[in-house]
């Protein structure tokens, strides 16, 4: 799977643990030197990062014999280097967002077709509800390759006799995916020839990937039952019948957890609400959690409550459009920092980015914290402000009247929304939990810039009965969050 989040090993993981230092040392340095031995004398080029690493991937499953590979797409489908499995089990397609649209296109058909290209013919594929063009992109490439597709009913069918399937992921969006890896689940047994999960119930009225076994095919069972005819030209894609899960899919679904997605961090009066969302579709499913899990509480009785989003956003994503859909969550203050732990040292290699350089990372954050005062501004009926160009250059310079803890824009006049800019998600965290969090040292009082928001930020954050952070906008800046308030995770 990629990105990680906090160290690389967690792309490659076997019985869901990362694999150990000392397998990815090893294997490591053993693909790196065949490659190198073998690689084309008159190009002399070694694979790029990801494309190394699924090789490396494969490599690890191949030599420690897994009984079943899952394998996450990196971007798309049709090209990316992932997809270079002939025939696995199964494949799906989950819902489909706009994401990486210099690369797959800027509209759903086309991404639709970028991740149809992992279909295959003669195997089973899998997808969940989906707008009606795309969907009928999904039906036609799925036609062209042979390969029978079926969407997975909603998960309420596979709650017979009124029963409630626990899901251990939150968000009401995560329905979608668990009925899609039940239906995955399913054909991987059944091409075992498992019993288990087999009883049909009837017809119901990030991205893709594949599941794929790292050897030969069990013989004789390389149909799956209880499937209606596959999609033919001019039909809808049909509905593949529910079925009654396992007690083993139950507790799946009851245990399945993944760091950075809809997860909560409670340390003491600062609780942490992460998530990765970066496309319009997570942010409002973003949204949707957030509001449920934290603002719906009631207010603290001895106190008042102060809500801080914490975001950035990478790429040729439309910040402006996201931000726009967090505006519902009434955010006290707003945090921008790029996705640096810390700006002071060379930091961890496994979460540095070598394409963007950290002065153009501060001027994206700068931006955002200007569009955010524009939204802000345009709420209430105001002219939006327009800053001066900014020369960040300067402001990484070496200060000791201004310190290393905050960037304030050079503008005629201060800016009326409470937004603050950060060099490093340190220096962010340190802010937001002003000594609070037993994770997050106290900032130094010794060379904070006397900022106003700043200065009356930090006050309301210290006698505040909670604080509740929304770390969102890019899965790396919660990386980054994960490995300053989780210290085990580096380990």
């Amino acid at each position: 799977s990629s990105p990680h989040l906090v160290q690389v090993r967690e792309r490659i993981r076997i019985d869901g643990q990362p694999i150990s230092k000392e397998q990815f040392s090893k294997y490591f340095w053993l693909v790196y030197n065949r490659l190198e031995d073998t690689k084309d004398p008159a190009r002399a080029s070694m694979p790029a990062y990801f494309r190394f690493l699924t090789i490396m991937a494969f490599h690890v499953f191949l030599q420690e014999q897994v009984d079943l590979a899952v394998v996450e797409v990196g971007i798309g489908g049709a090209y990316d280097c992932t997809n270079i499995i002939r025939k696995p089990v199964v494949c799906g397609v989950s819902s489909l967002g706009i994401d990486h649209t210099s690369i797959l296109g800027d509209t759903l058909e086309k991404i639709a077709w970028q991740k149809g290209g992992i279909f295959k013919p003669g195997v089973p594929a899998f997808t969940v509800a989906q707008p009606e063009r795309p969907l009928e992109v999904l039906r036609e490439r799925a036609r062209e390759r042979a390969c029978p597709l079926y969407v997975c009913p909603e998960l309420d069918a596979f709650e017979e006799g009124g029963r409630v399937l626990a899901l251990g992921l939150a968000g009401e969006h995560q329905r979608s995916n668990a009925a899609l890896a039940l239906q995955l689940a399913r054909a991987w047994l059944q091409r075992r020839g498992e019993t288990s999960a087999r009883v049909p119930l009837g017809t119901a009225g990030k991205h893709g990937g594949s599941l794929s076994p790292p050897g030969p095919s069990p013989a004789g069972h390389t149909e799956l039952t209880d499937l209606p005819p596959s999609v033919e030209a001019g039909h809808m894609v049909p509905l593949a019948p529910a079925f009654r899960p396992s007690v083993t899919m139950v507790r799946g679904l009851r245990e399945a957890e993944w760091l950075g997605r809809t997860q909560v961090l409670p340390h003491g009066p600062v609780t942490w609400y992460l998530d990765g969302a970066h496309t319009t579709s997570s942010v409002q499913a973003c949204v949707r959690w957030f509001r449920q899990a934290a603002l719906n509480e009631a207010k603290p009785q001895d106190g008042s409550e102060v809500r801080v989003l914490l975001f950035n956003a990478t790429g040729d994503r439309d910040t402006a459009a996201l931000l726009k859909l967090l505006l519902p969550c009434q955010f006290d203050y707003a945090v921008f920092c790029p996705n640096v732990a810390e700006v002071s040292v060379v930091g961890n290699a496994d979460q540095q980015n070598f394409n963007v350089t950290l002065e153009n990372a501060l001027t994206r954050c700068l931006q955002n914290q200007k569009t955010w005062s524009q939204l802000l501004e345009e709420k209430v009926g105001q002219d939006a402000w327009r800053a001066a160009p900014l020369d960040v250059g300067s402001l990484l310079e070496p200060e000791p009247v201004r310190g290393a803890l905050l960037l304030v824009p050079a503008a005629e006049r201060p800016l009326n929304s409470n937004s603050l800019v950060f060099p490093c998600i340190s220096h962010a965290l340190q802010w937001i939990a002003q000594g609070r969090d037993p994770c997050v040292p106290a900032p130094a009082a010794k060379g904070a810039h006397p900022h106003p928001v700043a200065s009356s930020g930090a006050v309301l954050l210290r006698e505040a009965a909670a604080v509740r952070v929304l770390v969102t906008g890019s899965l790396h800046l919660v990386g980054g969050v994960l490995k300053l308030l989780e210290p085990a995770l580096s380990q």
